[in-house]
């Protein structure tokens, strides 16, 4: 069977899966969008697909069909397998759907979710058969130099280890007492370590009072010179302190290690992690960041500040001088909380890229219920990540219940990525729940995703489909775990949308919303939304506005708008996500933000919310500004000693060239000039000379004229003949 023009292999490992072919074809066949209503294809399940019947796999493998193959335990068997068949191999895709689905008590014989159970099987074939797009990468290069930090002699031990390796330098901290080596086969100096900065391959760290160890160390180690402040460039570090690590969550920076110092296992671990960090490294952007839509700065105020406050290893921070915020690619570790956190969707999470998150989510959710039908009980989302969360879940599996038929587990490179948009799009598909597995390590990083649930909950509450539609668990029990998933009551249905999730992140909220709210028990006109949502309305005081229009400026959605035609002010509620620049740089300070969700039309068209004629001109009636803003000005100026009297003040009712020369017109001003002459152009000239060239031929005509002539003449004559 194909899916997705890919032939699917399945396989109910040794008979320790139910797997009913027939219906898993039919199941898998109305997923496939090139399946095109036929017939569904034929699935043969095979028993020992790895072993005994390897093939099965090879006769297909040379079909030349990309593969999918229902088992990631023996994936590098079957890779193996592909590469002795050379260039002619087709590529393959491994997908588990033996921990997740087939080993659970609800896939039993007797147990009346077997239809649910193939309908889950279906989805996760589904999902592993879409083509998606990769993500793009940034390159770190490690030339292997090492800086090892410590305060005794496990800094020098651990040196030594790896210095065949990697090229080490050593700094003790002052004080240390270290008994110098036998054979100093590694630099050795002191100094305090004061700052670092940097990533892989590229690390400067700045150290005080720096010295180089003393040849002649009898006792302990001695260090020649006076001390001096300095940098040092390295690609790795390894920090054996013991104290106060150098970055912020450093388990996340990659190619700094801090073990604890009285661990060998962790410092024997760091070392080997550190002796393959030599040479070119691809890591992924996780963000894609669209500065145009940033609500974080404008115009020297700040907006927006949830990405910086989030995010833990500090790779996002303000650059106020391009009016936005600056993401090291190097640093970020992926966490996704940025993402998840952002208002506008300027910050996107890339794995996967564009769209496919969502089309992952719709796919999942939209196969399960076309699979199992009225039948499938209704289902919900387990989002975990590749570590901790497949860890618990395989030993569910393994040592007990396995997941129940009904839950599907939806794999992210991190949970914290997932945001407003995934719970509300999750929901708008048909998601009874989302439940999100968080792992010890994400334990300090929750906040972000609480905020998230909090508000979603908040949502679906307020459009009448109750509570508890998202949790997080973060049990570190696989049998505590197990038994929360199938204690779970069951909750009023949820519409089943089938909208394209595309776009960044309020587009695809807006899709999600209207579904939810076309299906909602209790339509309401708007819901009240706590401080700090992404949603609500303004409240002007319009008296108060002289429409100066700084708002409009300052907004980074467009949800403020002007009129090029007149003085007016316009806003559109959906756009709107509350950042407070608007409120920030309003000069009358008549700007109050109101949190809330409005489903009415007039929020997704500009309503205006206040407008004026024009002022005219005084001197030459030219529109030029706003009658309340000239009027407000004159008031406040009307005691200053620069307008003294009336026709001072008037020149503020001016537009700004009539100001100008009326300034000029004044008799006793400064820097009025003696009068100007009158400039003589091309066209004087031509008219001067047709003007003496008409009284030539006037003089040459007139009496005068001939008698003078007549007397040059005959003197002409006169002197010839002489």
């Amino acid at each position: 069977m194909k899916l997705n023009g890919k032939e699917v292999l399945v396989c109910n490992c040794e008979g320790t899966m139910t797997i009913d072919g027939k219906a898993l074809a039919k199941a898998c066949q109305g997923s496939d969008k090139k399946g095109g209503g036929k017939k569904a294809e034929e699935l043969s399940v095979a028993s020992h697909l790895c072993r005994t019947q390897i093939e099965e796999f090879q006769r297909l493998a040379g079909q030349g069909s990309e593969l999918l193959v229902a088992c990631t335990q023996e994936a590098p068997l079957f890779l193996e397998t592909l590469d002795e068949m050379g260039e002619d191999a087709p590529a393959a895709q491994f997908v588990n759907i033996r921990e997740k689905a087939g080993w659970s008590k609800d896939a039993s014989g007797k147990s009346p979710w077997k239809t649910d159970m193939t309908a889950k099987m279906a989805a996760l074939l589904a999902e592993a058969a879409l083509d998606l797009e990769a993500a793009t990468s940034v390159t770190m290069i490690s030339g292997g130099v090492l800086l090892v930090i410590g305060n005794d002699d496990r800094a020098l031990e651990a040196a030594k280890k790896v210095a065949s390796r990697l090229d080490v330098t050593v700094v003790l901290e002052p004080g240390s007492g270290v008994q110098p080596p036998a054979l100093m086969d590694v630099p050795v100096f002191t100094g305090r370590v004061t700052q670092a900065e940097g990533h892989l391959g590229q690390f400067q760290v700045t150290i005080e009072a720096f010295q180089a160890a003393s040849a002649s160390s009898r006792e302990s180690l001695n260090f020649d010179g006076t001390g001096e402040t300095g940098t040092s460039v390295c690609d790795l570090i390894l920090d054996l302190r013991g104290g106060t690590p150098l970055f912020p969550a450093p388990e996340k920076r990659d190619g700094y290690f801090n073990p604890d110092p009285g661990n060998p296992a962790l410092i024997g671990d760091a070392l080997l992690q550190l002796t393959d960090m030599v040479g070119e490294f691809d890591k992924p952007q996780y963000i894609d960041y669209d500065e145009s839509i940033c609500a974080h700065f404008s115009a020297g105020i700040t907006g927006c500040t949830r990405c910086i406050d989030h995010c833990p290893t500090g790779a996002i921070t303000p650059d106020t001088v391009n009016e936005r915020v600056s993401l090291d690619p190097y640093i970020c570790a992926g966490c996704g909380t940025c993402a998840s956190v952002c208002p506008t969707g300027a910050a996107k999470y890339t794995l996967p890229a564009g769209d496919g998150l969502y089309q992952r989510l719709r796919t999942v959710l939209r196969t399960y219920l076309a699979a199992g039908g009225k039948k499938a009980k209704a289902p919900q989302i387990l989002v975990h990540d590749q570590g901790f969360g497949s860890e618990m879940i395989d030993a569910m599996a393994r040592g007990g219940g396995g997941l129940p038929a009904n839950m599907l587990p939806f794999a992210l490179n991190q949970v914290t990525q997932v945001g407003l948009d995934f719970l509300l799009s999750a929901s708008a598909y048909g998601a009874e729940r989302v439940l999100v597995l968080v792992g010890p390590a994400q334990a300090d990083e929750k906040a972000g995703l609480e905020s998230e649930i909090a508000l979603a909950e908040a949502v679906l509450d307020g459009l009448g489909y109750g509570k508890e539609r998202f949790a997080i668990v973060d049990y570190t029990d696989p049998a505590a775990l197990e038994d929360r998933l199938y204690d779970l009551d069951e909750l009023p249905p949820l519409p089943n949308a089938d909208f394209l999730g595309l776009g960044r992140k309020r587009s695809v909220m807006s899709l999600a919303l209207a579904d939810l709210y076309k299906a909602a028990p209790n339509k309401v006109d708007t819901l009240d939304l706590p401080q700090g949502a992404p949603f609500g309305t303004l409240e002007v005081d319009v008296e108060g506005c002289t429409l100066c229009l700084a708002c409009v400026g300052a907004c980074p959605t467009g949800a403020l708008k002007d009129n090029e035609d007149k003085p007016q002010l316009s806003f559109a509620e959906e756009a709107c996500v509350q950042c407070g620049l608007c409120k920030n740089t309003c000069p009358e300070k008549v700007i109050t933000l109101v949190p809330r969700l409005s489903f009415l039309e007039a929020a997704r068209s500009y309503q205006v919310i206040k407008e004026e004629e024009p002022f005219a001109c005084i001197k030459c009636g030219e529109p030029f500004g706003v009658k309340s803003s000239i009027d407000q000005i004159v008031e406040k100026l009307s005691e200053h000693s620069m307008f003294p009297d009336e026709k001072s003040l008037d020149r503020i009712k001016m537009c700004p060239d009539c100001r100008v020369f009326d300034v000029f017109d004044e008799a006793d001003t400064p820097m009025v000039g003696g009068a100007r002459p009158k400039t003589v152009t091309t066209e004087d000239y031509l008219k001067e000379r047709e003007n003496l060239r008409e009284e030539a031929r006037e003089f040459s005509a007139s009496p005068v004229c001939s008698r003078r002539l007549f007397k040059a003449d005959l003197a002409v004559d006169t002197d010839i003949e002489a």
